[in-house]
């Protein structure tokens, strides 16, 4: 299973000139379908061990690059699971952020669209179905879906199993449409473990090659 997604234009990455913008996370619309709830339980966990002013100093070095249109409404185009575990731990806190792009659009539909022709929409649901209009992305971060093969990613990227990619958008989705086209054992989110060492070794195999991050035989110092 391929996704179908259009070719993209890279994120430029923060002004060095310019402050950040520090925003509410309650205000930020997403630009993707779903989530890993396995990694956000994780980064949940790691954000409760945390003082508030180590929060924002670790926020501080991982800005969340925005769309806004016309309007001052903010689109997230990145750092979803970080700022949905965040979220999750407490659902009145901000994150620092800087415009990548800004749009002269005050009809959300035109912004989306926009966004849709440079690739930096995910509209793909927990099931791996779609591509749906991008009508259909949620409002709220905390509304986005469950993919339980996002987790699974999350898990083999944790285990060096996969490495990143950060400049191919969507890379964990990527893995998880291939690994959706395999037979694993049935799984979810919250239990990984059964899925686990198959998903290993179809990460492994050179069937997956063809994917950024593929590590094949080296990435067999995993479990």
């Amino acid at each position: 299973m391929a996704l179908r997604l259009l070719p993209f234009q890279p994120l430029p990455p923060p002004p060095s000139d310019s402050p950040l913008l520090e925003v509410p996370l309650s205000i930020l619309r997403p630009t993707q379908m779903c989530v890993g709830m396995a990694e956000i339980r994780s980064r949940q966990v790691d954000f409760a061990k945390d003082s508030p002013e180590e929060r924002r100093r670790y926020l501080r070095q991982k800005p969340t690059p925005l769309v806004r249109s016309q309007a001052g409404d903010l689109w997230m185009v990145d750092r979803h699971h970080r700022l949905r575990g965040l979220m999750e731990e407490d659902p009145g806190a901000t994150a620092f952020g800087y415009v990548a792009l800004e749009l002269p659009f005050r009809d959300p539909h035109q912004v989306l669209q926009a966004l849709h022709q440079r690739g930096w929409l995910y509209l793909f649901d927990g099931r791996g179905l779609g591509p749906l209009p991008p009508s259909a992305l949620p409002a709220r971060l905390t509304d986005t879906q469950d993919d339980p093969y996002r987790s699974l990613v999350w898990k083999l990227k944790r285990e060096r199993v996969v490495a990143a990619a950060p400049l191919i958008p969507f890379h964990e989705f990527r893995w998880g449409a291939w690994l959706r086209s395999r037979t694993l054992p049935p799984f979810s989110s919250d239990r990984l473990e059964p899925a686990l060492p198959s998903a290993r070794a179809l990460a492994r195999s050179s069937g997956a090659s063809h994917l950024a991050g593929w590590q094949g035989a080296a990435g067999a110092h995993g479990p």
